[in-house]
C-alpha cells in the first residue's frame, strides 16, 4: 500500500458537486454547509491526492484539468458504488428501507395515494417518504443525493434528454384539456379565438407548463389575460368552477375533480408525458423496481376520459 493515495468519498463527492454546481456557495447550500467548511473539505483533498485540483478565477474557483478528470472518475465512482448497494439488496431480495421521492402536485393527488397503498400490502418492509417538488427542483434534489427517485413530466415541445447520470421510465401519457365554467356566458366557444377576452387562470411564466399554456393560447390568436397566476391546479379548476376564469388542466385529475365545469378537448390533441427518474446505478434496488411497478399499476388504474367534445382549431 506504500504510495497509494486513499480518498475520502465525501470530500470526493463535493469536488463532483463543485463541478455540477459551479460555486462553493451553490455547493455549500447543497450539501448545508458553510463556503468555508466546503473550501476546507476541498483543500484538504488537494493535500490527500497531492494534486491542485481548484484554481482561482476572480471572485470563485475553477477546476484544474486534473480536478475535471478527478470529477468525471468520482462520477463512476459514484455510479458503482450505487450498483453494488442495488445489487446486495437485490441478493437480500425484499424490498425493505427507505425510498425517498420527489414529486410534483398532480401525480401525488391522483397516482401517488394508490401507489403507497399498493406498496404497504406488498411490501411492508418498505417505507416511502415523499416531497413535493417542481420538476427541476426534483432533479437537483436527485443529483444531489437527497432523493433515490422522482416523478416527472414534459409538456409538447419541451421534450428533454434525460439528465446525465440518470434513467428515465415513462408512465403515461396525459392528455391536456380546456375547461371553463358551466354557465358562464363565453363557455360554449367555436375556437380558441374566442376566448380572447375572458379571463385565464394560468402557472406561472416562470414554469414550463406556464410557458407552454402561454405559447399555446397565442398560436391560436390569444394574449391571455391571467386573472390568477398559480401552479396549483385544483385550486384554477376552483376558479373556473366558480366562473371567474378558463384553465388548461391534465387529464389526470378530470375524472374525480372537473364536475360543475365544462370540459373540452384542445386542438391538436396536446398531452404530456410522465416518467420517474432515479440515478443510473440505482435500477436494480429492489424498492425501485417495487415503486416503479406500483405507480405503473396506478396509472393503469385511472379511469379512461369519456367522450369530450373536441374545441374546433
Amino acid at each position: 500500500m506504500n504510495g497509494v493515495v486513499m480518498l475520502n468519498l465525501q470530500r470526493l463527492f463535493l469536488l463532483h458537486e463543485l463541478g455540477r454546481l459551479g460555486t462553493m456557495a451553490a455547493v455549500a447550500r447543497s450539501r448545508s454547509m458553510s463556503p468555508s467548511a466546503v473550501s476546507q473539505q476541498l483543500a484538504l483533498l488537494e493535500r490527500e491526492t497531492r494534486t491542485s485540483l481548484l484554481e482561482s478565477r476572480g471572485r470563485g474557483v475553477v477546476l484544474t484539468d486534473a480536478g475535471q478528470r478527478l470529477v468525471r472518475r468520482t462520477e463512476e465512482i459514484l455510479g458503482l458504488l450505487e450498483t453494488a448497494q442495488a445489487e446486495l439488496a437485490d441478493a437480500r431480495g425484499e424490498a425493505s428501507g427507505v425510498l425517498r421521492v420527489a414529486s410534483f402536485q398532480t401525480p401525488l393527488i391522483v397516482l401517488a395515494p394508490e401507489a403507497v397503498s399498493v406498496l404497504e400490502a406488498r411490501h411492508p418492509a418498505l417505507r416511502i417518504e415523499i416531497s413535493q417538488l417542481e420538476v427541476d427542483d426534483a432533479y437537483e434534489s436527485l443529483l444531489a443525493h437527497r432523493v433515490e427517485v422522482i416523478l416527472g413530466e414534459e409538456y409538447p415541445g419541451g421534450v428533454q434528454a434525460p439528465r446525465r447520470g440518470t434513467d428515465r421510465a415513462d408512465l403515461l401519457t396525459d392528455p391536456l384539456l380546456l375547461v371553463l365554467p358551466a354557465e358562464a356566458s363565453w363557455s360554449r366557444p367555436r375556437s380558441l379565438a374566442d376566448l380572447a377576452q375572458v379571463p385565464w387562470a394560468l402557472d406561472p411564466d416562470t414554469y414550463r407548463t406556464g410557458q407552454w399554456a402561454r405559447s399555446f393560447l397565442r398560436g391560436h390568436g390569444v394574449d391571455p389575460w391571467v386573472r390568477f397566476d398559480t401552479p396549483d391546479p385544483l385550486l384554477q379548476v376552483h376558479l373556473v368552477r366558480s366562473g371567474h376564469a378558463a384553465a388548461f388542466v391534465p387529464g389526470l385529475i378530470a375524472a374525480e375533480h372537473l364536475g360543475g365545469t365544462r370540459v373540452l378537448r384542445l386542438p391538436g390533441a396536446p398531452a404530456r408525458r410522465l416518467f420517474t427518474a432515479a440515478r443510473s446505478g440505482a435500477g436494480g434496488r429492489p424498492a425501485l423496481r417495487a415503486f416503479r411497478a406500483a405507480m405503473l399499476e396506478a396509472a393503469g388504474r385511472v379511469e379512461d376520459l369519456p367522450d369530450l367534445e373536441p374545441l374546433p382549431g
